[in-house]
């Protein structure tokens, strides 16, 4: 591909060592001739650009239908095959895209081998996006997801409604966190069986002086690029410590009611450490949880799991942990 293009993001000489081999060679190949959005002007048409290259095909399943909500809408993937006696488990996904990116259409690959591998109806939020729609309005989105699930699964989607598990990418692992937080602090509480946190964002006052630094030059997922979509979503300082927008924040009683949890962080990602700690801080609250470090990635190797094999891995690890989640009740 590189022809006479101008690289527009070339990966750093110093992290270039440490980087997965493939990851590299996908890069140079392709990556590094695509505009960070965060360099242009704002514009809902950035939105239009093709999406993260490198994913896999969608693997079939048993149905395929979208729900709508108030403000938004979700799509359905229910496995192929007959459901148990109670009713399908149920995996509730948010995809990433830093709150401003992503659509229902996003990471339908992931939501596919979730569905088929995990033998478990998989709902994709189509949650709204900033800076048209700012914190909390997200949040409010998901919790809605999840009201609807509970009020409407077992009759509309054959869902076993005692066995909901969460989970997300990114930004989306950041409202699943949350919703988790959130689903405890119904009346009365809503039971979960089980979340999945892919590279999530837990802790929004973090920098490239602290939990970044290690990782600030690593490529896609930059501290500029970070920053333009957390004053996206959250302009307002004061906000960046609210527990539902940094789910590390909130009080060690009410992250002790976190479901058990999975986790997977990126060594080469700037998110990594915060994505460490707030394991840490679940596991000595009692929470089960296993984090699981993937050795040379950066940031975005879920949706590239077409072209990376530390990418599949990831898929294939967190589909394993989900049916693993989703079984033990």
């Amino acid at each position: 591909m590189s022809g006479n293009l101008e690289a527009k993001q070339p990966l750093h000489p110093s992290v270039i060592p440490k980087l997965d081999a493939e990851y590299v060679e996908f890069h140079n190949e392709a990556l590094q001739y695509i505009t960070p959005p965060h360099t242009l002007p704002w514009s809902p048409s950035l939105r239009d650009a093709p999406a993260v290259p490198g994913s896999s095909p969608l693997l079939p399943v048993g149905s395929t239908q979208d729900i709508n909500l108030a403000h938004t809408d979700m799509r359905v993937f229910s496995p192929p095959g007959e459901a148990p006696t109670n009713g399908w488990p149920v995996f509730i996904f948010f995809h990433g895209g830093g709150w401003t990116f992503g659509n229902i259409n996003s990471e339908n690959s992931f939501g596919t081998n979730a569905c088929v591998r995990s033998k478990c109806v998989v709902i994709s939020v189509n949650y709204r996006l900033a800076p048209e729609h700012k914190y909390p309005i997200a949040v409010e989105d998901a919790v809605e997801s999840l009201d609807w699930v509970v009020a409407n699964g077992k009759e509309k989607l054959n869902v076993d409604t005692a066995r909901i598990a969460v989970g997300g990418s990114s930004s989306g692992g950041n409202l699943s966190a949350i919703l988790t937080l959130k689903a405890a602090q119904r009346s009365p509480p809503i039971p979960l069986a089980f979340q999945v946190l892919i590279v999530p964002v837990t802790d929004n006052t973090a920098t490239d002086e602290d939990l970044w630094k290690e990782n600030a030059l690593t490529p896609w997922l930059g501290p500029a690029r970070m920053n333009w979509f957390k004053n996206n979503y959250l302009p307002n300082k004061e906000d960046w410590t609210k527990w539902d927008a940094s789910p590390t924040f909130a009080p060690a009683e009410l992250l002790a009611k976190s479901p058990p949890t999975w986790i997977a962080v990126c060594e080469m990602d700037i998110l990594r450490d915060e994505g460490i700690v707030y394991g840490e801080k679940l596991r000595k609250l009692g929470v089960p949880v296993e984090t699981v470090v993937y050795q040379g990635a950066p940031h975005p190797i879920m949706a590239m799991d077409g072209r990376l094999k530390v990418g599949a891995k990831l898929v294939t690890d967190a589909c394993e942990a989900l049916a693993k989640g989703l079984s033990t009740l």
